[in-house]
């Protein structure tokens, strides 16, 4: 068996379409013979964890799967590993080096991490 780590797509639809388009892309972890099966498997639990619920403002919320959208292999584990990267091109350098370092300090923030 290997591992895999593939991204499963789903949209939220929030007020039965009023909102704006929102998506949550989710990494999950497959353990599978091949990556056909893997694939599989990560379209099986995508489509098994869809659901429609009323939020805490009686609003219906539908979470839709959309399917999977990236499948790597995982060759081996270790401290540090590589598993995916992604690579974004930015009009604003600045803008973009920023938001990172934001999002590095909420991190620390909320988990209280002391650089």
């Amino acid at each position: 068996m290997n591992w895999y780590l593939t991204k499963i797509v789903f949209q939220i639809d929030i007020g039965k379409g009023k909102n704006s388009n929102q998506f949550d892309e989710q990494l999950r972890m497959i353990k599978a013979a091949s990556t056909e099966e893997a694939f599989f498997k990560a379209r099986s639990i995508g489509k098994n964890e869809e659901v429609d619920f009323l939020n805490k403002n009686n609003s219906s919320v539908s979470w839709k799967f959309i399917d999977v959208s990236e499948i790597h292999p995982l060759k081996h584990w270790e401290d540090g590993a590589e598993i995916c990267s992604s690579t974004h091109e930015s009009e604003e350098a600045n803008a973009y080096i920023s938001f990172v370092k934001h999002k590095a300090m909420v991190l620390q923030t909320q988990h209280q991490l002391f650089v």
